[in-house]
C-alpha cells in the first residue's frame, strides 16, 4: 500500500500515530480490544486448526499485533506494511519479545515477490484501498496451491456509517479521526463477488459484532451488519 493507491489524509493518519501500536490504552486500543477474536477465527478456519510451521503473509502488518500472536504459535510470518515507522517499531517489539518475523517496508502496488504462502491476511486494509480488488488478483501468486486468503473489514452500511466512523472516530475516540471513508467500506457480496470470479472458493463470511451488554465482541455467521470477516480458498 502506498500514497498511490491510498488517500493523503489516512498516509498522514498512520504515520503520525506509529508510536502508539504497543500501547494497549492507546491509538490502537480496539485492535488489541479484538486481537484474540482476530487469532480465534484466523485458526478456527484453516484445515488443522492451527498454525504451527505454515507460512503466513500478513499485508497491512502495521505494528505487528497479529503477527506476533501467530509468530508465538510457531507459523512462519512475515509482515508488510507501507508505513517505514510502523515496521519499524514492529521490528523492535518483535526484537524485545525474542521473534522471529520476517517485516518488509513495501507498497502492495508493486510487491513482486515470488515466494508462495499457505496463508495471507488482509485485516482491516481493503477499506482502505482504492483498488482493493486490483491488490487481490496480484497476490494471488503468492498463494500455494488450496492456499487460504483471511480478509477483514467493515460493511458499507448505515449501521456501519453511524458506529464504526461517527460513534467510534468521533464520541468514543477508538480509533483517529478521518481513519475510514464510508464510500470505501466494501460490501460482503461485492468482495465475495470478486474472489469468486478470480478462483476463490468461499468458505465462510462471519460477522464481528459487539455486545454492548456484556461489553465484548463476538463471532456470528448470520449477522455482520458492521464488521466482517472472510475467508476464501484458491481453487
Amino acid at each position: 500500500m502506498n500514497k498511490k493507491i491510498i488517500n493523503n489524509q489516512e498516509f498522514e493518519n498512520f504515520s503520525k500515530i506509529s508510536n502508539e501500536w504497543w500501547k494497549p490504552n492507546g491509538k490502537f486500543k480496539i485492535l488489541h480490544e479484538i486481537a484474540p477474536i482476530r487469532l480465534k477465527y484466523i485458526l478456527e478456519n484453516l484445515p488443522k486448526k492451527n498454525v504451527k510451521d505454515l507460512s503466513i503473509l500478513d499485508l497491512g502488518c502495521g505494528g505487528g499485533l497479529i503477527c506476533e500472536p501467530l509468530a508465538k504459535l510457531k507459523a512462519k510470518v512475515t509482515g508488510i506494511d507501507f508505513v517505514n515507522e510502523n515496521i519499524e517499531v514492529a521490528r523492535f517489539h518483535a526484537k524485545k519479545e525474542g521473534l522471529k518475523i520476517n517485516y518488509i517496508n513495501a507498497d502492495l502496488s508493486n510487491f513482486a515477490s515470488k515466494k508462495k504462502y499457505d496463508l495471507i491476511l488482509m485485516l482491516e486494509i481493503i477499506e482502505h484501498l482504492d483498488d482493493w480488488g486490483k491488490i487481490i488478483v496480484s497476490i494471488k501468486k503468492n498463494l500455494n496451491k488450496n492456499g487460504i486468503l483471511i480478509i477483514s473489514s467493515i460493511n458499507r452500511t448505515q449501521i456501519a456509517r453511524f458506529f464504526a466512523i461517527f460513534l467510534a472516530e468521533e464520541i468514543l475516540k477508538w480509533v483517529p479521526k478521518k481513519t475510514h471513508n464510508y464510500n470505501k467500506l466494501v460490501k460482503p457480496d461485492d468482495l465475495k463477488k470478486h474472489l469468486i470470479k478470480n478462483g476463490f472458493s468461499i468458505n465462510n463470511i462471519t460477522g464481528m459484532n459487539f455486545n454492548p451488554i456484556l461489553r465484548k465482541w463476538e463471532l456470528n455467521k448470520k449477522k455482520f451488519p458492521i464488521n466482517y470477516f472472510c475467508t476464501a480458498k484458491l481453487i
